[in-house]
This record gives structure tokens, sequence and C-alpha cells, in this order.
């Protein structure tokens, strides 16, 4: 049970948290102006990283012990979302690295120590992915390979990167998280693509490098919502799944490009005259009134069933209580559904814009690109999450590590 005196904390920390949020707000107006560099320079500006440091932005979900605000996630993901509305680049980076220090939370507290004994505000960027080779050796692994996708890694000093031990037969016998610092890693500069250009997210190389025990978890033990930095970081936030915390992490700031995209939208077509289909003002077209109505109830329908889940379970583990199964399949059902509805809206609002969403660098073409790109990661693929819901429900067994 939640300890006497708890709710005092959490509300200083609540408090924390918005002035996190009043910080940012002052700084949208300039992230959304330099929205068009990021795209066209593939990579945030250090000084727009420096800010959001400043703000607090990365150490919302950071331990108390190590000067983290160690917030509600929902507050997070409510920065998230309005950084998002303005570039959705640098949402999507602050995102990302915002949501690092929650899982290094649950590493062995000398891998904490290890990043924020010297820097408090020591940036970890990741690639998940498992596809990188461990081979034991005393006191810990030998790791080699080659990791794709680890947005924000020009700005990180540390990567949390999947990989397999490999037995004595050659084949995987276990699948891994390891911490890496920078000199132990080269960052090739290999991403140019369509949308989320300016979030960075290059390849990262380790040649040969030695990963002490200490910087090591186990993705089954996370599954399980276990883990040895639980010994020194006892409270609710770290008893919350990778599933929803990490997952949401990647489809808030879609969410957050598309309400930014459809405010705009409304702003930019209040005085459009079409030159076709009879004229008139674009504003007094019935169905232009009806693609704003579903394109705003899908957006709305996101971030609702986000919050709802993510208080709940925030909820649960704030009075020590068991985390069902059931909700964890919920959340996630809900994550990749706001996906979903997300990407429905900003189609919506990009057909309805006609040709005036179709010149490079317009705001509703670039949120139409982020959102889009963004849409294609791993966590953010429906059909993967759906059938895992739909197995909980008919009581089939659930295995998988984003849940």
């Amino acid at each position: 049970m939640v300890r006497a005196g708890c709710g005092e904390v959490w509300e200083v920390l609540s408090e924390v948290a918005n002035e996190v949020l009043a910080a940012v707000r002052e700084l949208l107006p300039d992230i959304a102006a330099r929205a068009e560099w990021v795209d066209e320079s593939r990579r945030l500006p250090a000084d727009v990283v420096g800010r959001l440091t400043e703000s607090g932005v990365f150490r919302m979900l950071q331990p108390r012990r190590y000067g983290g605000a160690e917030c509600d996630p929902g507050l997070f993901y409510e920065v998230i979302r309005e950084l998002s509305g303005a570039c959705g680049s640098t949402g999507w980076v602050a995102s990302v690295l915002g949501v690092h220090p929650w899982h290094l939370a649950l590493f062995p507290d000398a891998a904490q120590k290890d990043v924020w004994g010297a820097d408090p505000d020591a940036l970890v960027c990741s690639a998940y992915a498992p596809i990188g080779r461990l081979e034991p050796v005393e006191g810990g692994f030998e790791l080699s390979g080659k990791w794709q996708f680890s947005s924000g890694c020009d700005h990180a000093s540390w990567a949390l990167l999947g990989a397999m031990v490999i037995g004595a037969e050659g084949r995987p016998v276990d699948f891994l998280t390891v911490l890496v610092p920078r000199s132990d890693y080269v960052v090739n500069d290999v991403w140019d693509v369509v949308g989320m250009r300016g979030t960075g997210s290059n390849e990262i190389v380790v040649g040969q490098a030695y990963v002490p025990e200490h910087r090591v978890k186990r993705n089954y033990e996370t599954t399980r919502l276990v883990g040895p930095g639980q010994k020194v970081n006892r409270g609710p936030l770290y008893r919350l799944p990778f599933g929803t915390i990490f997952t949401t992490a990647v489809t808030v700031p879609i969410v957050g490009t598309v309400a930014g995209c459809f405010d705009r939208y409304v702003g930019a077509m209040q005085e459009r005259v079409r030159l076709s289909l009879g004229g008139g003002r674009f504003v007094e077209d019935p169905f232009a009134q009806v693609a704003v109505a579903r394109a705003s109830s899908e957006i709305d329908a996101s971030v609702l069933q986000t919050e709802r889940n993510v208080a709940a379970l925030w909820d649960l583990a704030r009075r020590g209580e068991e985390l069902p199964m059931a909700l964890r399949l919920r959340a996630r059902r809900d994550q990749v559904r706001a996906t979903e509805r997300a990407l429905e809206a900003i189609d919506l609002l990009f057909k309805t814009a006609g040709g005036a969403s179709l010149a490079r660098g317009n705001r509703i073409e670039r949120a139409w690109r982020d959102a889009h790109a963004a849409g294609v990661h791993v966590a953010n693929e429906p059909e993967r999450a759906l059938a895992l819901y739909g197995r909980g429900v008919f009581g089939l067994p659930v295995e998988d590590t984003l849940v």
C-alpha cells in the first residue's frame, strides 16, 4: 500500500511536472518556426535539445534519487503531445529520449550511477531490436552488432541496445537489453527518409565491446514487471509495464502531430475560397464540415482512451495493487488504435485541403508525412497488438514483450 505522506509527495511532483509543461509552452513558437529547418536538416539543433533539457522534459520519468521528477506518466505524455503539435520530429525525439530514464531505472543501481552519477542530464538513446550478438565472458558479455533507427542518438551519451545471448551451439538462448556508453559505438549518418526526417534516427555500430553484468537487463523480467532497479526505485512509476510506457511514447507524438495539424488546418481554411466545384467559401462546404467533425472525433478518441488506460494503471500502481493482464492488453489495444485513428484523421485533413496540402514544406504536408512515417514503428503494428487482445479475451496464453 502507499506509505503515509505519499499524497503530499505526488502533489509536489505533479507541480514540478506542470512547471515543465509551462516551460515547454514558452518554447513552442520557436520550435514551430524551426520545424521546416529541422525537416530539411534531418536532426534537431543542439540548442533545442539543450532548452528541452533545461525545461526538465528529459527528467520527468527519471528517479528522484538522480534529480528526476518521477511524475505521473500522463503528464509526460501531455508535454509530448504539445511539443509534437509544434514539430513532429521534436516531439518524437523528446518522447523517445524522455522515456529511456524510466527504463534505465529498472536496471541495477550500478548502471544508473554509471549514467547519472556524474551527469543527471545525460541522455540515453535506444535501438531495441534484438539483433546484437552477446558472447558470455568473465564478469559480463562481449557485444557486437549493427542497429538501425536510433532516434536522437546524436544527442545521447549512452545507448540501450537489444541483443541475443548466443549459446554453445550457436543458437540464441536469451534476449537482453544492454547499456553501452558512447565511447563503445559509432553513429553512421544514414537517416534520409520521407517523414519524421528531423529525428536523426541513425545507425549504431558496435564492433566489439565489453558489457559488464550490471549493464544488462533481461527482457523476460521486464515483461513480468520486475527488475533489480526496483530495489532502489520503489515508487509506483517503476512498476508499470514497458508494453504501456514505451509504446505510448511512440504513439503520443503521432497524435500530437495530428492534433497540431488540425488546429493549423482550421485556421488556414477560414478564408479559403474554392476555385472549382461552384466556388464559395471552403468553411461553408458541408463535406468539409463533416470531415472536420470526423477528424476531431478521431483525435479526441485517441487522446481519451490513451489517457484513461495510463491513468488506470498509474492509479493501481500507486495503491500497490496488481496490474491485471486484461488492463495491460486493453492499453496495448487502444495504443495501436490511437495511432490508427490519428492516421485516419490526418488523411481526412490532407484530402480535404486539396492542392493546398501538396506544396513541399506546407505544414499539412509535413504533418501527413511525419504521422505516416511514425506509424510504421513496430510498436504501432495494429494486427499484432489486436490479436494479443483477442487471445486474452478468449482465455488463451499471451506472451509478448510489448504488453
